[in-house]
């Protein structure tokens, strides 16, 4: 149920070379940034080379592995493509508080999220951005909603409930952990004083 979908999507993007015009979130030097790729240079190993800009028009060339996140987008509509490169970039800075808003979700819901994910029957208690937005709203993700989410369940409020599940490199779904495991992210989460008013160190 969680993460069918989007696994296998990210595990084909992961396993082959991205596209001219694919949106990415990607490291270079110990930063991140957004861009769409402009350039794909394949390499005689097997592996792949892009040139991606970003928003402001900075060119950076980057290895496959340092791509953290990408998001196809249909090349036919020029200024659909800059505007929805300019939700990516834009929800790229958002804060934890803003992706919860953004997203119509609240710590509540998102632990809820963590629950139905441990009660799965299956042993693989994943959930993927699409299945909590699918979950929480009952209907499927837009690509910037998917990325909101991917970004939500990556803050450490995501971490306390979920740890990353990497394929190729690249965080694709999110396990659920177990709920003594939980309860002492909790308590490390709420000690610190950035996380002290936060509505999960209420409960």
């Amino acid at each position: 149920m969680y993460g069918s979908k989007e696994s296998s999507d990210h595990d084909t993007i992961a396993q082959k070379s991205l596209s001219k015009g694919t949106l990415v979130e990607f490291s270079e030097k110990n930063r991140e940034h957004v861009g769409k790729i402009i350039h794909v240079e394949h390499k005689t190993n097997g592996s792949a080379r892009y040139d991606i800009e970003d928003s402001s028009g900075k060119i950076y060339s980057i290895a496959d592995k340092a791509i953290t996140y990408a998001m196809p987008i249909a090349p036919n509509d020029e200024k659909k493509i800059q505007q929805l490169f300019g939700e990516f970039a834009s929800a790229h800075e958002k804060s934890e508080m803003e992706l919860f808003h953004d997203l119509d979700m609240s710590t509540e819901l998102f632990e809820m999220v963590w629950e139905e994910a441990l009660d799965q029957e299956e042993e693989k208690h994943e959930v993927s951005p699409m299945s909590l937005i699918e979950l929480i709203h009952s209907r499927s993700a837009s690509g910037i909603e998917s990325y909101k989410a991917w970004k939500l369940l990556r803050t450490d409020l995501g971490h306390v409930f979920f740890k990353d599940i990497k394929d190729h490199g690249r965080v694709v779904s999110f396990k659920a952990r177990a709920a003594k495991a939980v309860e002492a992210s909790k308590q490390t989460f709420c000690m610190n004083p950035d996380h002290s008013l936060e509505d999960l160190c209420f409960v």
